[in-house]
């Protein structure tokens, strides 16, 4: 029935969680997870390690210090695309009981594979005045890097105006994203691990606020982002945009509904020599501001918008489409395009049942992966022709997470729980396309 079986490549007593995508090693030869055995476990879970594709050989890169029940804790580790570097979530080293892991007390840290359990603060992280400009002042989380490797964008809350929502209910934690670039930032030192230099500059990206008008294209929440194009798009002027961001955002339509709609945001060429000003680094009672450099624009305008499964936008390489889940006619959760310049949304997928997963394009532009009816699909995206890759797998050995591709779109990894004499643990299995 299916060509090649899939094959199981870890096999230790403990989970092996992917990221949602760029999981394998510019040369293929590794795929990076965290040892969480349950989406939910990042407070809990202690260590980032490496699945080799050809051998199969296991090993640990980092093991968090004085891991306990409340945090740091660790999780969704990706590959640079030109590095042996990975950047993951990490929780602030201070956790415990009265301050755990949670949204706003994470940060990203990278690993070298050249050298293990050496962690790199990667965005720099400051809650006491004054502040310094590209640091932020909470919790960055999504790290995924853009096509150069040369940025990373995230999703951020911020801990600051979390607390400050606990007093002053005309302010709140909204979620938002951002990015950052080599840059070194260096901040006021404190004693209890709060704050930390970082080794890029960290800024926002997104306009959110509290109270969005109704039926406009102001938006209190904005996530699960991806990088436009591995070198950026093109416009409708003919003229190359090196580098941009798609995202969700959450809008308010005439009636006062929420309807998640996708924006774009265009970077500026030469973003690290700008000066933004003080107001990007925010005060006590505000959130740090979205460079005035920083355009974003809606570029859709749907009924529904986008629906299913939490998943993460994805481009197309040539930066031409941006792909995302909504409801179809018939009330499924089918894949559909748009163009990063707006227009035309179209439907890419047309299967008799719902995606589950969250999506992922391959690198060379033709196909997309999902999991749908409990086994692992691919979709061409010029015809829109799905291919079932596995066998429908059934609890308690089913699939979880994202279908991840190669750098060389030839090898497909995902996520199956399977059951042990020692319990259920979620594996690392490899399919080859």
């Amino acid at each position: 029935m299916f060509d090649k079986e899939p094959i199981q490549l870890t096999f230790s007593n403990f989970g092996h969680t992917l990221n949602t995508g760029q999981v394998f090693s510019s040369d293929n030869q590794w795929i990076v997870f965290d040892t969480r055995n349950n989406d939910g476990d990042i407070k809990i879970t202690g260590s980032i390690g490496l699945v080799n594709t050809q051998t199969a050989e296991e090993k640990i890169i980092y093991t968090v210090p004085n891991q306990s029940q409340f945090g740091p804790g660790v999780g969704a580790a990706s590959f640079s695309p030109v590095a042996n570097r990975v950047i993951f979530i990490h929780g602030i080293r201070n956790a415990n009981e009265q301050k755990p892991y949670d949204f706003t007390r994470r940060t990203g840290v990278a690993i070298d594979l050249e050298n293990p359990q050496q962690p790199i603060f990667m965005d720099a992280r400051q809650l006491e005045a004054p502040f310094t400009q590209g640091a932020l002042r909470g919790g960055t989380h999504a790290h995924s890097w853009s096509g150069d490797g040369q940025m990373i964008s995230f999703t951020y809350n911020d801990e600051l105006m979390a607390q400050l929502a606990k007093t002053d209910d005309s302010v709140k934690d909204l979620r938002t994203i951002g990015l950052m670039f080599p840059k070194k930032v260096s901040v006021n030192k404190a004693t209890d691990l709060e704050n930390n230099d970082g080794e890029m500059y960290a800024l926002l990206a997104a306009e959110v606020t509290e109270h969005p008008k109704l039926g406009t294209d102001e938006i209190d929440k904005a996530f699960d982002e991806c990088w436009i194009g591995k070198d950026g798009y093109l416009k409708h002027d003919g003229s190359r945009q090196q580098k941009a961001i798609a995202y969700q955002g959450n809008v308010r339509n005439e009636q006062g509904a929420t309807i998640t709609e996708i924006f774009v945001v265009d970077i500026p060429e030469n973003i690290a020599l700008l000066d933004f000003g003080a107001d990007i680094a925010g005060t006590t009672r505000t959130r740090p501001a979205v460079p005035s450099e920083l355009k974003q624009r809606r570029i859709t305008f749907s009924k529904k918008g986008v629906q299913g499964p939490r998943h993460w936008l994805r481009s197309s390489p040539d930066g031409a489409l941006i792909f995302f889940l909504a409801e179809d006619g018939k009330g499924l959760i089918q894949v559909f395009s748009v163009s990063p310049n707006g227009g035309k949304v179209n439907q890419v997928t047309d299967n008799a049942f719902s995606i589950t997963s969250p999506i992922n394009i391959s690198p060379n532009g033709l196909f997309m992966s999902y999991i749908a009816d409990q086994s692992v699909f691919i979709t061409a995206i010029a015809s829109g022709k799905s291919t079932r890759l596995t066998p429908q797998y059934e609890a308690p050995e089913q699939l979880n997470g994202a279908v991840v591709w190669s750098n060389d779109s030839k090898m497909l990894a995902f996520n199956r729980y399977v059951k042990s004499a020692d319990g259920i643990f979620l594996q690392i299995f490899l399919l080859e396309i």
